[in-house]
């Protein structure tokens, strides 16, 4: 980096036409500048670099970093150094906005990732690997503390001079040392840092250059009091808005031996201080920092690291939790499991047997489940948590599951209690969605002992027990055109479930059903192709997918509703997609969800639910939309075990 700096305010704007991102960005404004500043040092925070890498970092800094004969030359460089094969698993840290990361993809690369703690930049890493349909990995996460397992990367790079940024120098050495305890043995680091003597000697006391025709920048520089740290100032302005930042940062100055004693200290051998690069800018004003840098190389000799007596790398240990056939389940016609259900299950292990890496034992019996899994507290790496029947087959008590796991401490896929105990309440959802601007389908609550309906739309409605799972107590009968057929609706769900039931009533939507898939965690997530339920049903018929076209097979819902690829508008996909993200978030789902949504007739979408652990059968929706991807059943359940073992670092 050679010119990012510390922020006075932080706020959101519509970028410029010729800005790199559209859409809503973060941005750094002021509510004041500071005039002639005596002293630069004294302006620095502490964590300066924490929220200033946004769109005007690559305004000043996009000469260099945006520009791609520059990133192209630096790949050749680097690889041609690490002699870097194409079947390596590679780490780009404090990758910014990935364009390194996507270069080596762009080569053939498999196994590149990035990861930095700027939000900002790294949503616009994913954004720039969708467009190009690269399949790489990038993480938000703190240098000094990396989310990856041990043993886990062939290199690690560090460019663009982004090192030493941390107040204290100490930290330097915790990210080296953290850097070593994730490359396997013999794993490489390279380090592309600037030139601390050639700083030291060269620097500009005070600078300015356009970035374009509508931002100019000027800059104050000045060595800390301790000679250790270069201090820098910007001050950015808008040639219509006037100044728009006033901000500081500083970094630490290595000299050549500086470096080498740091890396050797943290325990690399191998150190050495390669060429020195320059970047060819097109602006060719203030390079800064980024004008002299050095390329540092090194390896790491070590042995694999032991856990519990055992290679770090051997197999993982996964306890797969299920529903349990031996005791009823009201949600299936028949209240119990079936010939269908036990092939699922069947399906679902021959799927988890193919993933390398992973023993799988499997846990059934409800009765004896929580000493089951108290013994094996300590002994298994973490739970594949698929009891989405909940405890005792009731699914009131899916939650008490990862309840019980967080109790023992011990790790499991999926969503916590809290997020189950929120989603299963869809009237809750609804106003979650609505706090945050999320379209709903207009509808209104009734008591279970309410007689009185006054509707908040026009008929046709659609009846829905608040809580419930797996469509339980929706068939065609709960949409109503009159009054009349929504009485009877309420009064047959009372009889056939009981009078204790709230419910909500929902305008019905006639436009496409939809679903969206998430597999991983924002920002390491996925977003899967839509499925659309399809309807070729008796004309009278509404087009729902409820309890009979997953339970019946003698309803004409039963072959009557495929999956399909859906085919949305650019426009109406981005809304669900943010919506789902947003959502994901706020309601703390892990490693995979499915939000579902209904357009209207004029086109809009409307959440309708939010499902954390969705049905993980191999033709139930998620498997559907993760197969329009190209993933397999397995790939499937692989993705959504590696999201956890991301999350919690095994």
């Amino acid at each position: 980096m050679r010119k990012q700096s510390s922020v006075e305010k932080a706020d959101t704007e519509e970028p410029p036409n010729n800005s790199p991102v559209r859409g809503k960005i973060e941005r750094v404004t002021i509510a004041k500048t500071f005039g002639p500043v005596v002293n630069l040092e004294e302006h620095v925070h502490p964590d300066w670099w924490r929220n200033i890498f946004n769109a005007l970092y690559l305004k000043t800094d996009g000469d260099v970093v945006e520009d791609p004969n520059i990133t192209r030359k630096e790949i050749d460089i680097f690889s041609n150094l690490l002699h870097l094969s194409s079947q390596e698993r590679i780490l780009d840290m404090a990758c910014g906005q990935g364009r390194h990361v996507l270069e080596l993809a762009r080569r053939g690369f498999k196994n590149v990732e990035g990861i930095d703690q700027s939000h900002f930049l790294i949503e616009k890493a994913k954004k720039d690997a969708n467009k190009e349909n690269l399949f790489v990995t990038f993480k938000e996460g703190d240098a000094r503390q990396l989310p990856y397992p041990t043993d886990t990367f062939d290199v690690v790079m560090i460019l663009g001079n982004s090192f030493g940024y941390f107040e204290n120098a100490r930290d330097d050495i915790k990210v080296l040392r953290d850097v070593g305890r994730i490359l396997k043995p013999s794993g490489r680091i390279l380090l592309d840092i600037t030139n601390g003597d050639y700083v030291r000697k060269n620097y500009q006391p005070r600078s300015w250059e356009w970035i374009d025709k509508d931002y100019f920048v000027c800059r104050e520089r000045s060595l800390s009091s301790d000679g250790s740290r270069l201090i820098s100032r910007e001050v950015i302005t808008q040639t219509d808005k006037g100044v728009i930042a006033d901000q500081f940062y500083a970094e630490r100055l290595y000299t050549q031996q500086g470096m080498i004693q740091l890396l050797t200290e943290a325990g690399f051998t191998n150190v050495c201080a390669n060429c020195e690069i320059t970047p060819d800018s097109q602006r060719n004003q203030d390079l800064g920092m980024m004008a002299n840098r050095i390329l540092f190389t090194a390896t790491l000799h070590k042995e694999w690291t032991y856990t519990n007596g055992k290679k770090h790398e051997q197999v993982k240990n996964v306890v797969v939790l299920m529903g349990d056939p031996s005791i009823k389940d009201v949600v299936k016609p028949d209240g119990s499991f079936d010939d269908d259900d036990i092939y699922t299950i069947d399906q679902m292990k021959n799927a988890l047997h193919q993933i390398p890496g992973r023993h799988f034992t499997f846990l059934d019996h409800h009765s004896t489940m929580m000493a089951d899994i108290r013994k094996r507290a300590g002994k298994v790496d973490y739970i594949l948590n698929l009891c989405d029947e909940g405890l005792f087959n009731d699914a009131r008590n899916e939650l008490h599951v990862p309840a019980l796991l967080d109790i023992l401490r011990i790790p499991y896929t999926g969503a916590g209690p809290q997020c189950l105990a929120h989603c299963f309440d869809k009237s809750l959802v609804r106003g979650i969605a609505r706090e945050m601007g999320i379209p709903i389908p207009a509808a209104c609550w009734i008591e279970p002992d309410q007689t009185k309906i006054e509707l908040a739309c026009d008929f046709p409605v659609i009846l829905k027990p608040n809580f419930a799972d797996s469509s339980f107590g929706i068939t065609a009968k709960n949409v109503a055109h009159n009054m009349e057929e929504l009485l009877a609706a309420i009064k047959d769900v009372r009889e056939k479930f009981g009078y204790n039931r709230q419910f909500l009533v929902e305008e019905y939507l006639t436009g496409k059903d939809l679903s969206v898939g998430i597999i991983g965690n924002p920002p390491n997530h996925i977003v899967l192709p839509f499925n659309e339920d399809a309807y070729n049903i008796p004309a009278g018929l509404p087009a729902i997918c409820g309890y009979e076209a997953k339970w019946d097979p003698k309803s004409p819902y039963w072959d009557g509703v495929k999956s399909i690829q859906a085919e949305v508008p650019e426009a109406t996909k981005k809304v669900m997609i943010d919506a789902s993200v947003m959502l994901f978030t706020r309601l703390e789902c892990h490693d995979y969800a499915r939000f579902d949504w209904r357009l209207n007739g004029k086109g809009e979408p409307k959440l309708l639910e939010a499902n954390p652990n969705p049905g993980w059968c191999w033709d139930g929706h998620l498997a559907k939309m993760a197969k329009y991807a190209g993933y397999s059943y397995s790939d499937t359940l692989r993705l959504i075990l590696e999201a956890a073992e991301k999350r919690f670092g095994i």
